[in-house]
């Protein structure tokens, strides 16, 4: 018995490795504008590393909802790895398409992560991605939902994952975009936090039992609203708790040099806050 309970856990585990190297393709084959192999061996491209890293933690993420949950045997667990495990992975490139576009709008993303080796530019993607990984896990592991489910809440995550780049750059007393924009890392890195903070929040949110539309599309949205809520909160409790006296604005973007150690204090802010939030629902 045990043998056989070793030998069925080796099936899963390597049907997801295999899921994993069709997202790893898909990726490359989705990205013409650049050589994948070249820019990290050969130019040492670390934005792109950070990027394809939240993308590669993302795509796990998202296969770990397809991967937990009650068995209903080895034939139909596989028949559901396959299809949800697809569509995580159309899921995950897509949100890659909205993400490059919308959570940094003012300028090109790509020029950034291959031109310009932004690192900051590879942070914030990389946070977006795991964000969407954790939103796709969350929508895929609840019970009694199906395909159609897992598309609306994934789509409502994008959504909410766009509205929270809106507000925190509203939030900010200065331009995230130019900051970005100008290689701030520091700034890149607590926008980054932004996103993951509230992607775990709007994980649990799409996560769960599906009841109906109108009692889990009310949940959702309550959450979703939390999340956005909690940004100007928690960058307010961050000066006065972890920086009295001093301001994350001054450190992140008012002055020559920006204290990354600053954008990494912002960042754990969030994502910190939303964990205890999640865990007090």
């Amino acid at each position: 018995m045990i043998w056989q309970d070793v030998m069925v856990s080796g099936i899963y585990l390597i049907s997801s490795f295999i899921l994993f190297w069709l997202g790893k393709l898909v990726y490359s084959a989705t990205s013409p504008a650049f050589h994948f192999k070249e820019e990290l061996v050969e130019k040492d491209n670390a934005a792109l590393a950070v990027a394809f890293s939240g993308y590669g933690f993302g795509l796990i993420l998202a296969i770990g909802g397809v991967m937990v949950g009650p068995s209903h045997g080895l034939d139909n667990d596989l028949i559901d790895i396959g299809i949800y495990g697809g569509l995580s992975i159309v899921l995950m490139n897509l949100a890659r398409l909205i993400n490059d576009r919308l959570v940094l709008h003012s300028f090109s993303t790509v020029d950034e992560i291959v031109r310009d080796q932004n690192v900051g530019t590879g942070a914030v993607l990389g946070a977006s991605y795991v964000a969407t990984g954790l939103v796709i896990n969350g929508a895929i592991s609840g019970v009694l939902g199906g395909v159609v489910e897992t598309l609306a809440f994934w789509a409502l995550g994008q959504l909410a994952l766009v509205l929270a780049g809106l507000v925190y750059e509203k939030i900010t007393p200065y331009s995230i975009h130019d900051e970005i924009e100008k290689d701030n890392l520091a700034a890149g890195i607590a926008f980054a936090g932004a996103l993951m903070g509230v992607g775990i929040i709007v994980r649990h949110a799409a996560a769960g039992d599906f009841i109906s539309w109108a009692v889990n599309l009310q949940e959702f949205g309550l959450e979703v609203v939390l999340s956005l809520v909690l940004l100007p909160i928690v960058r307010f409790l961050a000066d006065v708790v972890l920086l009295p006296g001093q301001k994350l604005t001054d450190e992140i973007a008012n002055q020559e040099h920006p204290n990354v150690g600053a954008g990494f204090i912002e960042a754990f802010s969030y994502v910190g806050a939303s964990f205890l939030i999640v865990w007090s629902l």
